[in-house]
């Protein structure tokens, strides 16, 4: 297929790179010049701004910041140069408001739209082995997916257009405050003088385990690398994971919706990336600042 790419950073770099190499012709576009070099590099055709980066395809992937980006491309560049029946897919983590709107916004056009943030890092986007959640029709979704199953392992139909983000907000939530609570536990484990790598081998064959602690283990040298066995480098950044406790702190207030534990992960993480200047981090560095408390 002719797809258009928007927003090459350093999740939609792998992704656009995965397209290419799946056999598309991928149109890129990204205002790093720095990007647009290494999607060239990848397989993918470098184009000078974002609607050309939309015309003459037969779908069009964004991967941006947050969700005035991503109401700005599709005012000014997709809905505006976008083909009768066109498919767009918008993959970046917004809020469920900005996502609803701007599939209002291609349908009117007789557009196709579906919100598919990713779960998985960095390391996933480069790999193709994210997990997308997909909100939009059905439709839709029977069109996305053989295009997401080239940048990922699964593909979730979580239901009408908004479902993606909302599922992808409360995923990450639950990721957010599990993370801290294992930190938690391992210091609290050493303090008590427990070994912690048997204690590792206790508790992920015990009621404790979870994801947190099994896949992406906070203490170096247990379990399966992570990237707390880099320094805290590369992974999921801690300003990204805070960005996301952010918008389902707005959308637990939108609905009415008791979060304590998220409100209070929302809190040591807004600690740890900016009070403690962490925020390029992993989020699993947050150990540190437990460790220092």
């Amino acid at each position: 297929m002719k797809i258009g790419f928007i927003g090459l950073g350093n999740m939609g770099g792998g992704m656009a790179a995965n397209l290419a190499k799946a056999g598309h012709e991928v149109h890129a576009f990204d205002l790093s010049g720095e990007a647009l070099a290494k999607a060239g590099e990848a397989g993918c055709h470098p184009v000078s701004d974002a609607a050309d980066a939309v015309r003459g395809m037969e779908a069009v992937v964004t991967m941006l910041p947050a969700g005035k980006h991503v109401r700005a491309v599709y005012a000014n560049d997709v809905v505006i140069n976008a083909g009768p029946g066109m498919l767009v897919l918008d993959c970046s983590t917004i809020d469920v408001d900005s996502a609803r709107d701007v599939a209002e916004m291609a349908k009117a056009k007789g557009i196709l739209p579906v919100d598919a943030p990713v779960s998985g890092g960095i390391a996933a986007a480069n790999g193709g082995t994210l997990t997308f959640m997909v909100g939009g029709s059905e439709e839709a979704f029977k069109r996305a997916e053989p295009i997401l199953s080239d940048m990922g392992k699964a593909v979730i139909h979580a239901g009408d257009n908004g479902a993606g983000q909302a599922a992808k907000i409360c995923n990450n939530m639950l990721l957010g405050a599990s993370m801290i609570a294992t930190c938690e536990t391992f210091k609290m484990a050493e303090k008590l003088g427990l070994d912690l790598q048997n204690f590792y081998d206790i508790s992920s064959k015990a009621s404790g385990q979870n994801w947190s602690m099994t896949s992406y283990c906070p203490v170096p040298g247990i379990g399966p690398q992570s990237p707390a066995d880099n320094g805290y480098e590369g992974g999921f950044a801690a300003a990204l994971m805070l960005k996301d406790l952010r918008l389902a702190m707005e959308a637990a207030e939108s609905v009415g919706a008791e979060v304590p534990m998220g409100e209070k992960a929302a809190a040591l993480y807004a600690q740890y990336a900016e009070g403690e200047e962490q925020g390029g981090m992993d989020f699993s560095g947050i150990i540190k600042m437990l460790d220092k408390a």
